[in-house]
Order: C-alpha cells, then sequence, then structure tokens
C-alpha cells in the first residue's frame, strides 16, 4: 500500500471527527512515511509497520470518545465514549449491548422516576393545603417537601451510579483495547 493510499484509508476512516484533530493524526501518521524515507524504507515497508490503516482509525476514534469523557462528563460526551468502546469488536456488542441497554433504560426510568417525583412534590405543597389534607395544611406542605427531597436523593445517587457506570465503560474500553493490541498487531 502506497503512502497516498494509506492516508486516504485513515482520513476516511476518521471521517466526522474535528478536522484539527484529522490534521493532527494525518500529520503525525505523515511523519512516520517521512522518517521510513529517510532511512531508506519504501513506502510499502512503513505502511505494513504502521498496520491497517481502517483498525488505526477505529482505535483513535476509540480514545477520542474516551478522552472526551474524561474531559467533559456530559451526556454527548457519554454517548461518545459508549459508541467508541462498543466500536472496538463485534462480540462485545453481542454480549453487552443487552446488558448495556437494559442498565440504561433502567438509569433512564430512575431519571423519569425523579423529575416525576419533584413535580408530584411541588403539587402536593402548592396545591395540597387548599384541599383540607388530613392533618392540616402543614402536613401537605411537609409532605410536599419531603416528596421533592427524596426525587432529589434519588436523582444524585442516580447520577454518581450512572458517572461510575461511565468509568467503568471507559475503564473497560482500555483494557479491551490493551488486551487485543496484541493480537491484532502483527507479529515481527
Amino acid at each position: 500500500m502506497t503512502r497516498d493510499d494509506f492516508m486516504a484509508r485513515l482520513r476516511r476512516g476518521l471521517a466526522g471527527a474535528p478536522a484539527a484533530t484529522i490534521a493532527d493524526i494525518a500529520a503525525d501518521y505523515d511523519t512516520h512515511f517521512a522518517d521510513g524515507a529517510a532511512a531508506g524504507r519504501s513506502e510499502q515497508e512503513v505502511a505494513a509497520a504502521l498496520g491497517n490503516p481502517d483498525r488505526l482509525a477505529r482505535e483513535l476514534r476509540a480514545e477520542a470518545g474516551l478522552k472526551k469523557w474524561e474531559e467533559q462528563k456530559n451526556p454527548s460526551a457519554a454517548a461518545a465514549a459508549v459508541f467508541a468502546v462498543l466500536g472496538l469488536g463485534a462480540i462485545d456488542i453481542i454480549i453487552l449491548l443487552p446488558i448495556l441497554m437494559s442498565v440504561l433504560g433502567t438509569l433512564l426510568a430512575m431519571f423519569i422516576t425523579v423529575i416525576a417525583g419533584v413535580i408530584a412534590g411541588a403539587v402536593v405543597m402548592a396545591a395540597g393545603p387548599f384541599f383540607d389534607p388530613p392533618g392540616g395544611p402543614l402536613t401537605a406542605i411537609l409532605a410536599g417537601l419531603g416528596l421533592m427531597a427524596g426525587s432529589t436523593s434519588l436523582g444524585a445517587i442516580t447520577t454518581i451510579v450512572t458517572i461510575g457506570l461511565m468509568n467503568l465503560m471507559v475503564w473497560y474500553g482500555r483494557l479491551h483495547y490493551r488486551l487485543l493490541k496484541p493480537a491484532i498487531d502483527p507479529q515481527g
């Protein structure tokens, strides 16, 4: 494979990444080809030593997704990290995707419960005293506050669990990459 072929496949594999990131990665791999040429190696030898550009692009995208999660910790970064990790292997998708989807569904249900609890607590607190509840208006106000506080606590716990799950996914992705790297790199 020539330098141009390698670089075209690498850029195609990185499509969708920020242009600056693609330019930096392309410059790094151009440097490898320039260093190889200076050492008297052919483009084909350098390309063979660098490996499959499609695989390199997948690994670089996975690493970028994991870095984005570590830096930003927001839903967009979480999605990027999940898809980056799942993109590393088809077997993982078959095994982990059903488990991951059920866990994500449970977390989504917890967040919806939190929102509903806060809204219900606000309604009880605001409207309850006007409906003559047992125990009087103070009971309705305190019940509404208690419901909102409980929902807020559940939201905090769910957020901590979500962050822990994302950190576990990042750890798994790195472990997965380290375990697979020797198997997919050419033996020399």
